[in-house]
This record gives C-alpha cells, sequence and structure tokens, in this order.
C-alpha cells in the first residue's frame, strides 16, 4: 500500500528540483523593526544549499545575517491560478568564506550565468576574490530548514514539504 502513496510524492520532489533548478531568481524576504523587506538575487543550488552574491550592505543582507530566520520564494511566470507553482522555503543566511565550497559555487553560478564572464577581462581569475573585487559584493549561503513545493495544477492549494537534504546529489567518494 505504501508504493501508491511514495509514487506521488517523489513526483512532487522530482518536480520541485526541476523548478528549483531551471529558475535563475531567487525572492528573498526579510524584516526588521517590524517592518518586511524582499528582495530578488540571482541564485545556483549546490545539494541542498543556494548560493547568491549580494553587497554586504544591501538591506536583505543585514537583515538576514541580524536574524536567524530568513524567507524565499522560487517561482516561474504563471498567467493563471492553475500554472501557479512555486518553492517556499524559511532558513538562514551566512557568508561563505574563500575555499573549495566557495570555489564549487562560484564555478557552478558562472555555469548557470556564464554573462558574469563577460565583465571581466581575458585572463582574470573568475574566483571569489575576483567577482568580490569586481563586483564589490559577497557570497551567501541560504540554507533552507523548511521547504514547501506548492503546485496548483495538482489541487488549488496544494502544498507538500519537501525534504531537500534526501533529494541532494550525494558527494562522490572513492
Amino acid at each position: 500500500m505504501s508504493k501508491p502513496l511514495d509514487a506521488p510524492m517523489s513526483r512532487h520532489k522530482t518536480a520541485a528540483l526541476e523548478l528549483i533548478d531551471q529558475q535563475s531568481t531567487m525572492t528573498l524576504a526579510t524584516s526588521a523593526n517590524n517592518r518586511a523587506w524582499a528582495a530578488p538575487v540571482y541564485y545556483v543550488r549546490q545539494k541542498a544549499a543556494f548560493y547568491f552574491f549580494s553587497k554586504p550592505e544591501s538591506q536583505h543582507v543585514q537583515e538576514a545575517l541580524a536574524n536567524d530566520s530568513v524567507a524565499a520564494a522560487i517561482y516561474p511566470y504563471a498567467e493563471t491560478w492553475q500554472g501557479i507553482r512555486g518553492i517556499q522555503m524559511s532558513g538562514q543566511v551566512s557568508p561563505v568564506r574563500p575555499g573549495f565550497r566557495a570555489l564549487q559555487a562560484v564555478r557552478a553560478y558562472i555555469g548557470k550565468f556564464p554573462f558574469t564572464s563577460d565583465f571581466f577581462e581575458d585572463g582574470q581569475v573568475l574566483d571569489l576574490v575576483g567577482f568580490s573585487k569586481r563586483f564589490r559584493v559577497k557570497l551567501y549561503c541560504f540554507t533552507p530548514q523548511c521547504v514547501y513545493y506548492l503546485d496548483n495544477s495538482v489541487q488549488f492549494g496544494f502544498r507538500s514539504e519537501i525534504d531537500l537534504y534526501s533529494m541532494a546529489q550525494p558527494e562522490h567518494r572513492e
């Protein structure tokens, strides 16, 4: 009896991951002093983490780092209510320091957004330090603790909790 229940859940997990990887912008929602703020950012997903570049002095970064909880949403354009689907998340934002994880995130970011290399001169290193100097930005990581996939094509108001950690590709170990 568990297989019929598992099949739709697996389908929703797959649809959620595909939606996340097909989109390019994530809206981060923060707050301070009873005032909410939302900011769209380009992101790249690595396993169950979302990496983005922003200026350290930006409102969303300042508020995200000052609070333990940040919300995020990823969704494609929809013309009808049946077409509304997306990802709702809550989690934390933290700065990413230079190192292997940052190198992987920057490479994935350039792979997803190849136009970023147009801003650099030939021979210029496209790494975390290069990005930081060129754009005066820092790399941040949004780590979700709670993730929901919503899809009105399934049913109006359909929402299912998704475990991104079980969906993430395992690291290759030899």
